[in-house]
């Protein structure tokens, strides 16, 4: 890279960086032109050329590298990241170890169409004869024939450096490839030889690429759409997520409003419409889809269960996305008489063009839906107050924290709150943990949403299970080490429910349902959680009435936002048969 000297007047050109680079140094300065902030980093022996360039690089030329001490933490803070800023971060992990140990989280980014640069040391290819051929005996049973095989089927794109001046190259393909819709995870592997190499002399820069534009939907088929939307009695949208930059959630807002289109967020991921919009049916797909006679589809992977509650045979579905047919399920039959693939935003806004002025039917019927969202608020809210024993209900706890997050909160939710009892400000208020289901996410990702704005209020309500599977140890000492004030509300109601409801559901009669204890699910005796927290100087506390929480959570925001201190709540929650 060069430029022209500072007083302008001398037509030579310099260098902006020495000559001898190493590819090391070469990745480095592309992933920070590439528009990388952070590398969540986890080193090994692998990494004595990175380290080194990060030595020798100036920060301003560089990401910065944080020390993550757990793989699964690092890829969860990067997807965190993303969902509360749209920009992608990369990930660097040691060998195959590190990289089998981030496998869980490159599954979870694929699912929500996370774009993350993965990156892991290769064991050095060469015995001899190269800087960077193999020194240790570790270095000989951590090679693998195909390292990449253990990501490939997840990320869009994997391959492996060869040559130190592909240390410039190919992260600019990788990066490019992650952000074109749909979005997602890709790898790089990184032997030490081309890490260690020097660049040869006279190469210019790699050549920018930028991520594939948005796609547009076909002009005729949103004007199919669009006469069905007008003749339809009763259509519903159905969707589980929106971009981080909220323009698909205020282009439906704006369109289910003025059209009087029902909006139901069954599974939510992302949630995508304000707690109190009028339009807003709920979360129950089932309910949803009951009286319908148009359903809309909107970039959502799994809008209803087939075998218990599919839409009526003579209704119209339409399934709108970047990917409408989600083609990375092996298995995925739900019926469409009409695919349109685009941004859910820029589909959003075509219709809006499309669509006739509304008429006194519209007006109706937006009577009707006001009506039934607003019942429902009123009967969640009603429920939710029952809850308020000892120990709560999970009802009663989501009411809560609802009620203490400002506009700018945000909760990272993985098995803990319940969105149905939520009134979200605004949309990406509430992140639930991908359909992937690979536990431990929340409480990380929401250490990377709180590195991304420190001021925001930041909350991980998970279940005890998934507390421990998020390694709460690393967790605790990433947020005392880079000043990362979460909060982190524990539900703990001592077994895994999830897996007893299940079998519950499968075998209502059946000998488990009917045990005292049933197998496979309880996690007593229950560690003291307060005191692993306290290891990492949290504060904390145990709750074991409702009654007793609202005070609780007022407590450990005042001390989040007055000594810039994470806060554990130990939350006792009632096994519940719904949830």
């Amino acid at each position: 890279m060069k430029k022209q000297t500072v007083d302008g007047e001398d037509p030579h050109l310099i260098d902006l960086h020495p000559r001898g680079q190493t590819g090391a140094e070469a990745l480095l300065r592309s992933l920070k032109r590439n528009g990388i902030d952070y590398i969540f980093s986890n080193s090994g022996t692998d990494f004595p050329p990175i380290i080194e360039a990060i030595a020798q690089i100036p920060p301003d030329d560089r990401p910065e590298a944080l020390l993550v001490p757990h793989e699964t933490a690092g890829i969860s803070m990067a997807h965190g990241y993303y969902l509360t800023t749209g920009r992608a971060q990369a990930v660097m992990v040691h060998v195959n170890v590190g990289l089998a140990n981030t496998v869980m989280g490159v599954i979870n980014a694929a699912s929500d169409n996370v774009p993350v640069l993965v990156m892991s040391g290769r064991t050095p290819i060469t015995e001899r004869g190269h800087e960077g051929s193999r020194v240790t005996p570790i270095q000989y049973g951590q090679e693998m024939f195909d390292q990449s095989a253990l990501v490939r089927e997840v990320t869009k794109y994997e391959y492996e450096m060869r040559y130190p001046e592909q240390g410039d190259s190919l992260p600019t393909r990788a990066i490019s490839v992650a952000r074109a819709a749909p979005a997602g995870p890709v790898y790089l592997s990184l032997p030490r030889e081309p890490l260690m190499a020097t660049v040869p002399a006279g190469l210019a820069d790699a050549t920018p690429q930028a991520a594939a534009s948005l796609s547009a939907p076909d002009p005729a088929a949103i004007s199919l759409l669009a006469g069905w939307i007008a003749s339809a009695d009763a259509p519903v949208i159905l969707c589980q997520r929106s971009a981080p930059d909220g323009a698909a959630a205020a282009a439906l807002a704006s369109l289910c409003e003025a059209h009087a289109i029902a909006v139901c967020e069954p599974f939510s991921v992302r949630n995508v419409m304000p707690g109190n919009h009028p339009m807003l049916i709920g979360h129950d797909p089932k309910a949803a889809l009951q009286d319908a006679d148009l359903v809309i589809v909107l970039d959502s992977g799994v809008p209803w269960i087939e075998a218990t509650g599919r839409p009526q045979d003579n209704a119209r579905i339409c399934h709108i996305g970047p990917d409408p047919a989600f083609r990375r399920m092996p298995v995925r039959g739900y019926r469409s008489d009409l695919s349109i693939t685009a941004d859910p935003a820029l589909a959003l806004a075509a219709l809006s063009q499309a669509l006739p002025k509304a008429g006194a039917h519209v007006a109706k019927r937006r009577m009707h839906i006001s009506a039934q969202a607003a019942a429902r608020r009123e009967a969640t809210d009603a429920f939710a107050a029952q809850g308020a024993t000892s120990p709560m209900s999970g009802e009663w706890l989501s009411r809560c924290l609802s009620e203490v997050m400002d506009e700018e909160a945000v909760v990272f939710n993985e098995l803990g709150a319940l969105p149905a009892f939520m009134r979200a400000h605004g949309p990406n208020r509430i992140f639930s943990n991908p359909h992937s289901g690979g536990l431990g996410w929340a409480l990380p990702a929401a250490l990377g949403a709180q590195l991304a704005d420190r001021e925001r209020l930041v909350i991980a309500c998970v279940g005890d299970g998934s507390y421990m599977f998020a390694n709460p140890v690393a967790c605790h000492q990433i947020a005392e080490a880079l000043n990362l004030p979460i909060l982190t509300i524990i539900k703990n109601n001592g077994l895994w429910n999830a897996v007893r409801r299940s079998v519950v559901a499968a075998y209502p009669t059946g000998a488990a349902a009917l045990a005292n204890t049933m197998p496979l699910t309880s996690l007593a005796p229950a560690p003291d959680y307060g005191f692993v927290a306290r290891a990492s100087r949290a504060y904390t506390e145990r709750v074991q009435n409702g009654q007793d929480l609202p005070a609780a959570l007022a407590r450990a925001i005042e001390v989040i936002r007055k000594d810039k201190r994470q806060v554990v709540l130990d939350v006792s929650i009632s096994v519940s048969d719904r949830h």
